[in-house]
């Protein structure tokens, strides 16, 4: 995290918290010389169909509320200032958040987007595509959801890898998240652990096949990888007591294992998956964002 010095945090109006803030100043304090931008995306339709008033007008309302959040944002920043840490606040007047925010990130070339994550119920998640998972598809730098759990100094942290694809683009985002994930470890004096789930025996293969083995099946995946595994610790010089390899899809084995340890992070890749194919398979850093009761750190492959 030593590289993260142009940090982008998503400040919401209508928190009475900001968790978020509080890890960007601690992820900050990481490093000698850091930047953080206070960013705010608000918009009330109220504004544009106000018909009694000429277009200067509302223009000024709204110049009037931007001002209004400015000089709120200014007010919780105050307790952080006087420090090594430099700090900007930006309030743009937009209708679609998350367009706003990757519009800001390509603009000031942030590195690293910070934003205190909220459970989505079923019906929201189906109907509504939030913020959270627009970011996790489309933003081009490392997206950082954050809970109210803090990061202890000596914890640990969980880096989920995918040993299943043989793929280069795969192997490259699986060393950037085991890299990443290090750096963070070490920074933190803790502990960095890595996770994979294999698939379970698929029924049908069984139930077509008369003389297939699901046990040896089961035996020769768990092999691979378990192999893929065992390399990509030796690489990194990890020892063999913090490698998890469970049966199980990503979505479950991931909670359960960061669970298990009491991971105070877990890190994880993307495909950033868009259009139908998100609407039907989604993303499994998606699904996962619901299930952990701490933070997330999502990457995205090198283009």
């Amino acid at each position: 995290m030593i590289k993260y010095q142009h940090i982008l945090v998503v400040m919401d109006p209508t928190a009475d918290t900001h968790p978020a803030l509080h890890r960007a100043v601690a992820v900050a304090g990481l490093q000698q010389k850091a930047a953080i931008t206070l960013f705010m995306p608000i918009y009330d339709f109220s504004y544009e169909m106000t018909s009694m008033l000429s277009s200067t007008e509302r223009e000024e309302m709204r110049e009037g509320v931007l001002q209004g959040r400015k000089e709120w944002l200014q007010g919780i920043l105050d307790p952080y200032l006087g420090g090594s840490i430099h700090f900007d606040i930006k309030v743009v007047w937009h209708s679609r958040p998350f367009e706003a925010i990757i519009q800001q990130v390509n603009d000031a070339k942030h590195d690293l987007v910070i934003k205190s994550s909220h459970k989505h119920s079923a019906i929201q998640t189906f109907i509504f595509t939030p913020t959270d998972w627009h970011l996790l598809r489309k933003c081009p730098c490392p997206v950082l959801l954050v809970k109210e759990q803090q990061w202890p100094m000596g914890g640990n942290v969980l880096a989920a890898v995918n040993c299943a694809a043989d793929d280069k683009e795969q192997i490259a985002l699986n060393n950037k998240i085991i890299g990443e994930s290090a750096e963070v470890a070490r920074l933190l004096d803790a502990t960095l652990h890595l996770v994979n789930a294999y698939p379970n025996t698929p029924v049908n293969m069984a139930l077509e096949l008369p003389d297939f083995d699901p046990n040896a099946y089961n035996a020769a995946v768990k092999r691979h990888h378990e192999k893929a595994l065992f390399e990509y610790a030796e690489r990194y010089s990890l020892d063999h007591s913090v490698l998890h390899l469970e049966e199980g899809l990503p979505e479950e084995v991931i909670p359960h294992c960061a669970n298990v340890i009491n991971a105070s992070l877990v890190i994880l890749g993307t495909v950033g998956r868009t259009g139908l194919s998100a609407a039907l398979l989604g993303n499994t850093a998606e699904q996962v964002v619901d299930k952990l009761g701490c933070d997330i750190l999502v990457m995205r492959a090198d283009d």
